[in-house]
C-alpha cells in the first residue's frame, strides 16, 4: 500500500503523462512557441514572390490608377481631367455592350464547361488505369496549343464552302451557314473552340478533386442502399464544391477576358458581336491620341470581375472562402 502511494504521488511542479501538472490537461493544449529564428526564414522563402507581385501587380496597378486621371499620350505633356475618362468609359455603350457580351459568353462555355469536366472526371475514375492514362492524355492535349493556331483551325472548320462544319450539319438537311459572318452565330462559333481549349484544365482540376472524396463514404452509402443518383448529389458534388467554384470563378474570368478569339477568328465583328471587353479597350489603345479611356476601362473591368468573383462566393457559400 506504501508503494502503491507513493507510485501515484507527484513532485511539485512536475507534469504528469498527460501533458500538463497533475489533473490539468491544459499543459498538452498549450501552442508551441515559434523561434523568433524562424521569421526572417519566412520572409526569406516569400520574398521572390513578394518582389514579383510588387514588380508585376502592385507597382503597374498604383501607376495604372494615377494615369487614369490625366490626358496622357507618348507626344505631349499630361493634363489632369479628373474623373473624365472614368466617365467616358461608363457612358459609353460600346463598353457597356463589351462587357454584358463577355458575360453571356462566359454564360454559354463555363457551364457546359463543368458539365463535360465532371462527366470525364466520373468517366476516367471508373475505368481502368491504363485506359484513364490514355484519356487524361488525349483531354489534355489542346491545352498545350496555342490559343492563335486553334482559332486558324476553327477559321478552317468554319470555312463557308468546304468547311467541316457545314459539311456535317449537311447530312441533316441544314443549309450551309455563315458561322463567323452572321452575328447571330458569331459568339455561339466562338464559344466552341474556348470549350475545347480550356477542357483539359478543368477536367484535370475535376478528376483530382473527384479523386480525393475517400471511397470509405460511397461504401456506407451503397449499405444503406442509396443509388448513382443521390451518392453523385449527396456526396460527390458537396464534396467538390469548392473545385467547383474555383472552375467557375476562374471560367468567368478568363471568358470575360478573352482577347485572342476575338482578335483572330473574327477581329470583333460582324457588327461588333463578338467584341469583348479586352479587345475593345485594345482597339482604343491602339486607335486614340490618349490612352486615358483605356486605362479607365481595364480598372473598371478590373472591379467589375471582382464584384463578379465575390457575388459567385456569396452566391455558392463556400465553406473555404468563408475561412
Amino acid at each position: 500500500m506504501v508503494k502503491a502511494s507513493q507510485s501515484n504521488r507527484t513532485a511539485p511542479g512536475a507534469k504528469s503523462l498527460r501533458g500538463g501538472p497533475t489533473g490539468d490537461w491544459t499543459g498538452a493544449l498549450r501552442p508551441v512557441k515559434r523561434s523568433k529564428r524562424d521569421t526572417p526564414v519566412a520572409f526569406a522563402m516569400l520574398a521572390p514572390a513578394l518582389v514579383g507581385i510588387t514588380v508585376f501587380v502592385i507597382v503597374p496597378l498604383v501607376m495604372s490608377s494615377y494615369l487614369s486621371f490625366f490626358d496622357w499620350n507618348f507626344y505631349k505633356d499630361s493634363v489632369f481631367v479628373g474623373l473624365k475618362n472614368f466617365r467616358l468609359v461608363v457612358t459609353d455603350n460600346l463598353f457597356i455592350a463589351a462587357v454584358g457580351r463577355g458575360l453571356l459568353f462566359a454564360v454559354m462555355v463555363v457551364p457546359i464547361q463543368l458539365l463535360i469536366a465532371f462527366v470525364f472526371a466520373s468517366l476516367v475514375a471508373a475505368v481502368g488505369k491504363k485506359v484513364a492514362t490514355v484519356l487524361k492524355v488525349s483531354v489534355f492535349i489542346p491545352t498545350v496549343i496555342s490559343t492563335v493556331i486553334a482559332s486558324i483551325i476553327f477559321i478552317l472548320i468554319y470555312q463557308y464552302r468546304g468547311g467541316i462544319a457545314n459539311w456535317v450539319i449537311g447530312f441533316f438537311g441544314i443549309k450551309p451557314q455563315a458561322w463567323l459572318a452572321n452575328p447571330h452565330l458569331a459568339l455561339p462559333s466562338m464559344a466552341v473552340p474556348a470549350l475545347w481549349l480550356g477542357m483539359g484544365i478543368s477536367c484535370l482540376i475535376m478528376l483530382s478533386g473527384l479523386m480525393d472524396i475517400p471511397a470509405s463514404y460511397y461504401e456506407a452509402a451503397e449499405m444503406d442502399g442509396a443509388n448513382w443518383f443521390k451518392r453523385t448529389f449527396y456526396i460527390t458534388i458537396p464534396m467538390l464544391r469548392n473545385i467547383i467554384l474555383y472552375l467557375i470563378i476562374t471560367g468567368f474570368v478568363g471568358c470575360v477576358q478573352q482577347f485572342e478569339l476575338p482578335l483572330v477568328l473574327t477581329q470583333g465583328g460582324p457588327l461588333q458581336a463578338t467584341t469583348l471587353p479586352n479587345l475593345l479597350i485594345f482597339l482604343h489603345f491602339r486607335n486614340d491620341v490618349t490612352v486615358g479611356y483605356s486605362i479607365a476601362a481595364a480598372l473598371l473591368l478590373f472591379i467589375v470581375m471582382g464584384a463578379i468573383s465575390a457575388l459567385i462566393f456569396r452566391f455558392l457559400n463556400s465553406a473555404r472562402s468563408e475561412e
